[in-house]
């Protein structure tokens, strides 16, 4: 890569790291069916996507406190990512893996939640963000949904054979319910499965309801501010 093609590149996550972060949570969904057979596809598509997450929160919040937080919490989660990928079927490590990348995700949420809210200004990588931190909630619920799996036998039941379900199908859920689409042929059927999903039913309700609250208070406060404006130059 030249100098100049990395400074582009340099110069897009810099101002657009929450459509990067986007925009590579979108390609792991499309590009995993065809890489879940691969121990080493499903690797790679895992510790790619939690460093471009660790990037993003670093460069949308650049705070000691954050940018270290995601990185100690993101540093084990790389680990066992790989120690999952080669070992699918190894419960602890699977148990593991995904009570290390749920905090992870929620915390990265939070990151972006705060990087939305924090001044009275829409930029078009607020925009993106919107959208980045409803993937990010996804994974980390469908982490959560995969570690009851291996301490509740039976905790989520489909329409394909196998007592497990696979930890796309699980994402696949987590989608289904953060939209309420209802479309997923994935059933929680154990009281701790179905408390998990309940809470993702509420979280995604209180996010989009944040998120529409937060438009129509910066657009009130705009248009407050240009009536305002417009009294002082009549008075002029």
């Amino acid at each position: 890569m030249t100098a100049a093609e990395h400074q582009r590149v340099h110069g897009v996550l810099g101002r657009h790291p929450s459509a990067v972060l986007l925009g590579v949570q979108l390609v792991a969904v499309l590009a995993y069916p065809f890489l879940q057979g691969s121990a080493v596809g499903r690797a790679f598509i895992g510790v790619a996507q939690i460093a471009v997450v660790t990037i993003a929160v670093w460069a949308v919040r650049r705070t000691p406190a954050l940018s270290w937080s995601a990185a100690l919490l993101g540093a084990p989660a790389v680990v066992f990512t790989v120690l999952e990928a080669l070992s699918p079927d190894t419960d602890w490590i699977v148990l593991v893996s995904a009570l290390l990348h749920a905090p992870f995700y929620f915390y990265v949420s939070y990151a972006m939640i705060r990087y939305l809210f924090h001044d009275d200004r829409v930029t078009t990588d607020e925009l993106y963000a919107t959208g980045a931190a409803f993937t990010v909630v996804a994974w980390g619920f469908a982490y959560l949904y995969a570690a009851t799996q291996v301490l509740v036998d039976g905790a989520f039941i489909g329409t394909t054979s196998g007592d497990d379900r696979s930890w796309f199908e699980l994402l696949y859920l987590s989608f289904s319910v953060l939209t309420s689409v209802g479309l997923s042929d994935v059933v929680p059927v154990e009281p701790h499965a179905r408390s998990l999903v309940m809470v993702e039913m509420v979280a995604g309700v209180l996010y989009v309801a944040l998120v529409v609250a937060r438009l129509v208070g910066l657009i009130v406060s705009r248009q407050a501010a240009a009536d305002l404006r417009a009294g002082d130059r009549s008075q002029d």
